[in-house]
């Protein structure tokens, strides 16, 4: 009988800094919140507590302005789509996020139709997703990915544009004062997204609290420690009123983005042993005159430059936040030690230990052409940043942009052999008897949080995952299928989420 087949018996707690609870979620970020909806659908009798160190839902990397709310499905980003050696294209990455962003639109759809989210328009919205290139080399390369992708179902629609009034027509703002003889090719989906985490993430809380969930703001997670009866002792700091508070938690979750390697780490669980993280911190222009942002609407991503991580692909961004319209152009990649934006100098080197120390110097030793990259992108003055949006739009004006500080993103770094490497991805990691687990990573982050939260389930809940499955197939009726090999039941899901969602 595993951990999971039984919950503890739950008695009032006499002394108010005591409390017992089935599920706590660390950290409320759109991870926590995803996970805390689903488990409250599946079981509305458990008890579930969310704690967040800082004063509101979605103040790291769920914010709307420290990502880029592409929703990530790889219809535009090119490093889910790398040409391989032999020249060919290699979409299989592509065809995993796609799948997986799938979830998401289900899970969102549902959640519209059954009053745990309103006003989809508040978090989502219809942007057409599409893929830049400069030069005849790269434009054959695009026409390549596209005839890998179009026969697809994951990516009907998907076109290859390379007509230059076309372009002009389709992306204004990117056409004006372009020359004439540089040959220029997309791949426009019209299926793309624009998402606001945040949002999102504050309704799911909100869904949370009104069945019965404890969340609490300002309070800070300091050690986590195995009880004898394989539950959680997790002592608390209340960043508000002082004081500690001692949580016993039969499951524990932690979404807490670029602080869950330290809290799995004090977790002490072997599986979180050779893990360590590497911080790259972002800035983004933006724009919000409304005589620039109506020239265009649409997700471009570029090619990354060499050297440079997935994570900074240069994209040009319609966003629609709080109702507003505006463009983001990004990122520039920067450097600081800190594992969150509102986190400390200190977390790299607190992160250190000894079973990840021959990962980082792996790391260290296998990425030079990163380390160059980082540092080339710290020299960057402000107007060499509006030289590099100038690819994207050949006539900008600088008054109208301004720069912003994104969140902070920690790339996992994994041990492998004798050494590490660097990975680009999100990473679950759960303990062997299901009662702890972590997200560590990024991109695609958010926009696959259905699908990351649904493996937390399988893993952690293996007694009873069986049980659920009925109810998650209607929350998510892919859940278990490849929709690629059933395009009919793509369509139908597609025509639903689009409706529900208010996409078309």
């Amino acid at each position: 009988m595993t951990l999971n087949a039984n919950l503890p018996s739950r008695k009032p707690a006499a002394d108010p800094n005591r409390i017992t609870t089935d599920v706590l979620l660390v950290g409320a970020g759109v991870m926590s919140a995803t996970l805390g909806a689903l488990i409250r659908s599946l079981e509305p009798d458990w008890s579930v507590t969310v704690l967040e160190r800082l004063e509101g839902p979605a103040l790291e990397s769920s914010d709307p302005w420290n990502n880029a709310g592409t929703g990530h499905s790889a219809l535009c980003e090119l490093n889910y789509t790398p040409r391989l050696p032999d020249g060919s294209v290699d979409v299989s990455k592509a065809l995993v996020v796609n799948e997986q962003f799938q979830l998401s639109r289900q899970f969102w759809a549902h959640g519209v139709d059954h009053g745990m989210l309103h006003d989809p328009s508040s978090f989502i919205n219809a942007v057409p997703h599409v893929s830049f290139v400069r030069g005849a080399e790269n434009a054959e390369y695009l026409r390549l990915r596209h005839d890998a992708l179009a026969g697809n179902p994951l990516f009907e629609g998907i076109e290859y544009v390379d007509d230059r009034d076309e372009f002009a027509r389709r992306l204004p703002l990117m056409a004006e004062g372009r020359p004439e003889d540089e040959t220029v090719a997309l791949n426009w989906s019209q299926n793309g997204t624009d998402v606001d985490f945040g949002a999102l993430t504050g309704q799911l809380l909100a869904h949370l609290a009104d069945r019965g969930a404890d969340i609490r703001y300002g309070h800070d997670v300091k050690s986590l420690r195995k009880n004898t009866d394989g539950t959680w002792k997790v002592k608390v700091r209340d960043r508000v009123r002082g004081g500690t508070l001692n949580i016993s938690a039969r499951f524990v979750f932690v979404g807490a983005g670029g602080g869950a390697l330290h809290l799995l780490q004090r977790s002490g669980i072997d599986e979180v042993k050779g893990f360590a993280g590497f911080p790259v911190s972002g800035q983004f222009l933006r724009c919000v005159d409304e005589d620039v942002t109506a020239r265009h609407e649409a997700k471009v991503y570029g090619m990354a430059a060499v050297g440079a991580p997935p994570m900074s692909v240069p994209h040009l961004d319609t966003r629609v936040i709080d109702g507003q319209r505006s463009l983001l152009f990004g990122p520039y990649a920067g450097w600081t030690p800190k594992f969150l934006k509102n986190g400390s100098f200190t977390d790299l080197p607190r992160s250190m230990r000894i079973d990840n120390l021959g990962p980082m110097a792996g790391v260290g030793l296998t990425s030079a052409p990163l380390v160059k990259y980082l540092v080339l992108e710290l020299l960057k003055n402000q107007h060499r940043k509006i030289d590099e949006l100038s690819v994207f739009a050949p006539i900008v004006e600088a008054s109208d942009w301004e720069l912003i500080t994104a969140g902070q993103r920690v790339q996992v770094v994994r041990k492998k052999g004798w050494g590490g490497g660097l990975e680009f991805g999100t990473t679950v990691i759960s303990a062997a008897d299901g009662s702890i687990a972590g997200l560590l990573g990024a991109s695609p982050g958010a926009s696959t949080a259905v699908a990351a939260m649904l493996d937390v389930l399988e893993r952690c809940f293996p007694g009873r995952i069986d049980g659920w499955r009925p109810q998650l197939k209607e929350i998510v009726p892919s859940y278990g299928v490849a929709l690629q090999e059933n395009p009919s039941l793509l369509a139908d899901l597609r025509s639903w989420t689009d409706t529900s969602l208010g996409l078309v």
